[in-house]
């Protein structure tokens, strides 16, 4: 029986030159010379610490990392800016978390529009992913299609398409 999963993963290899091409553009920017800027990478835990003097300066710091991110070809939707900043003494601190996995919600939104698209498709969530059976090849491929059109919040990759 036909199948494939639906995916959420991050190349950290490519976040990686992002932000250091972004740390190349810091330490060049004339604006930012005195705001005590400053952009860490933690790989194990997926996180991105952004510290600035003021708020403009951390917001103007953000900017540059989602431009980077664009032409590293990374989806900018990877980053979590849900949080807020926050004061630290002298500094405003900014932690950003790299999306990695599909969440429970955004995985049960999927499904259900898998439902309501093509009844002989049958999706399951494991863990941070769906996995898709049918038994034509050509359904698949049009439930990749449609997918590709929706917007879940989060960039989706599809792999292990068999046959």
């Amino acid at each position: 029986m036909p199948s494939f999963d639906i995916v959420c993963k991050t190349d950290l290899q490519l976040v990686d030159n992002a932000i250091n091409t972004a740390k190349k553009e810091l330490t060049n920017r004339y604006d930012l010379k005195d705001e005590m800027c400053g952009i860490d990478f933690d790989k194990k835990s997926k996180v991105l610490k952004l510290e600035a003097k003021q708020e403009m300066a951390l917001q103007t710091l953000i900017d540059i990392v989602l431009g980077k991110f664009s032409k590293q070809n990374l989806d900018v939707r990877l980053l979590d800016l849900g949080d807020k900043p926050r004061p630290s003494g002298r500094l405003v601190l900014q932690d950003i978390k790299i999306k990695e996995g599909i969440e429970k919600e955004t995985a049960k939104k999927i499904v259900n529009h898998i439902k309501q698209v093509n009844n002989k498709l049958q999706a399951a969530i494991n863990d941070d992913q769906v996995r898709v059976n049918g038994k034509k090849i050509d359904d698949l491929q049009d439930l990749i299609a449609d997918l590709r059109q929706q917007d879940f919040n989060v960039p989706l990759q599809f792999e292990n398409f068999r046959s």
